[in-house]
């Protein structure tokens, strides 16, 4: 199998190809713009891998990855405004640059164009593939929406959360996992059993990002460390430690979740240090573990190879073990 390195430099080199008018100007300079920002390319990236999985050929999965990564950043560009975000990858997001109907319209092409792309496909898998493509759209969508409402809710449930995460980031990666399988000819079972290793990956993958922004390395972690905790964000560590506390340490923490000019030092010590004392990092973790360990019990169930499907764990580990 190729390495998810080859995989990533692909998709990197396809999308510098990618062309757009020139006119009008300001609904399509935004798009080149965002997409020449680079990121990790791991959603393409992983729609390759799959195709590669059962054996396909990886060139006839380069649109449909394209049109991830497209559709990718089309969410990006909408959750900046909706967020008020001054940077994107460490630079000015479009609607700073430009401005918010600038960002509204172009994030509208950008969908468009990603479904152009998705449609490059044998015209058998089509329709299963664009189905496959708006189930996930939605998903993201939904996720979104949820996580907003999130903000202004005083009884958000882990359950929910759970449900929040993978609507939000983890349904995408199931998503691509499953368009890539079914271009490399996986059969309907099969694609299914990798979209679901996808999906309960992505939710592992996220519970690791709660914990690194409170217990990550700031050198290596690549965002401010307790980021989550100054913005009051309902991460599973906070809805853990509510559910956990007595009745001392919830008074403690909603102060803190309520009091609008604390020094953000001191609150990320103190929110800290309780999240400490309930020990919620450690379930955490084992949260994070139970979902890896169903990712690989899809991923077992699949008829291949043992020398693919350990380069699928073996991934899985990466992903697991990061600090950034």
């Amino acid at each position: 199998m190729k390495k998810l390195n080859d995989l990533q430099v692909i998709i990197s080199n396809e999308v510098e190809k990618l062309t757009f008018p020139t006119y009008p100007a300001e609904l399509y300079e935004p798009i080149k713009y965002i997409l020449s920002l680079g990121g990790k390319r791991m959603r393409p990236a992983l729609l390759l891998m799959a195709c590669d999985f059962f054996g396909g050929d990886v060139n006839k999965a380069i649109s449909p990855a394209l049109a991830i990564e497209v559709f990718h950043n089309f969410t990006l560009m909408h959750d900046d405004i909706m967020d008020n975000a001054p940077l994107r990858r460490g630079k000015t997001t479009v609607h700073e640059r430009w401005n918010n109907n600038v960002g509204i319209l172009s994030g509208d092409v950008m969908l468009i164009e990603g479904y152009k792309l998705m449609m490059n496909v044998d015209q058998h898998l089509l329709r299963p593939i664009l189905n496959i493509f708006n189930e996930t759209a939605v998903g993201v969508c939904e996720g979104q929406q949820l996580d907003m409402e999130f903000e202004t809710r005083n009884d958000v449930s882990i359950d929910e959360y759970i449900n929040m995460i993978r609507l939000k980031t983890a349904v995408v990666l199931g998503g691509a996992l499953k368009i890539g399988a079914l271009i490399g000819g996986a059969s309907d079972r099969e694609a299914v059993l990798l979209h679901d290793f996808g999906e309960q990956l992505g939710v592992a993958f996220q519970l690791q990002d709660d914990i690194l922004d409170v217990y990550g390395d700031p050198e290596k972690f690549g965002k401010q460390v307790g980021g989550d905790i100054m913005s009051n964000k309902k991460t599973y560590l906070l809805l853990k430690a509510l559910e956990l506390a007595n009745a001392v340490q919830k008074a403690e923490l909603k102060k803190w979740l309520t009091i609008s000019n604390a020094d953000p030092k001191e609150k990320v010590v103190a929110v800290t240090e309780i999240y400490s004392q309930l020990q919620v990092r450690r379930r955490a973790e084992e949260a994070m573990h139970n979902y890896a360990d169903k990712a690989f019990a899809a991923l077992d169930t699949i008829t291949q190879p043992e020398n693919r499907k350990q380069y699928l764990r073996d991934f899985a580990d990466g992903l697991m073990v990061r600090e950034n």
